[in-house]
């Protein structure tokens, strides 16, 4: 009979598991399934996000697309997540983006930011960093000046969280 591994949570796995891997091998296996469980354990859409959405919108209709969301999808360190906001061009004639907003699903507060201007015809982009607590979906928002707002979601896994309170 095969001998067992004791793993950290008290559990026996067999060793015909883990035969032929080393050390870092089980790690890096345990590794990856907690991030994969973490990932499936996201929510879909807060109410909280959702309520502020329908606040940024003001009555218009939300809509996937047209407007761009860059940020790692995995991010070791909540504290300062670099964050690019872009709605591309050619706009319409006439078109203009009224403001846009970044939000955080799981964040003490899911209004990250609002940026707005004075008539704004052509491309918009935005660059900054925001704090994430946890693992979440991070919504950008873009207000035109006809009242479409337009979204795009990530899902981001963060590693070690920010915004901890306590």
């Amino acid at each position: 009979m095969g001998r067992s591994v004791l793993v950290k949570s008290g559990s026996v796995v067999p060793s015909i598991i883990t035969r032929g891997l080393s050390r870092r091998g089980v790690l890096a296996l345990g590794a990856c399934t907690l991030a994969v469980q973490a990932r499936a354990s996201l929510p879909n859409d807060a109410p909280a996000l959702m309520s502020a959405l329908t606040r940024f919108a003001a009555g218009g209709a939300l809509r996937e697309g047209r407007v761009q969301l860059e940020l790692p999808e995995l991010v070791e360190n909540g504290n300062a997540v670099p964050v690019t906001l872009l709605v591309p061009g050619p706009l319409a004639a006439g078109e203009e983006v009224a403001a846009l907003a970044l939000f955080a699903a799981r964040n003490p507060s899911p209004e990250a930011a609002v940026f707005t201007w004075p008539a704004r015809p052509g491309p918009v982009r935005v660059a900054t960093r925001m704090r994430l607590a946890t693992s979440q979906a991070v919504v950008a928002a873009a207000r035109m000046s006809d009242g479409t707002v337009w979204t795009r979601r990530v899902d981001v896994l963060v590693t070690l969280a920010a915004c901890v309170e306590g």
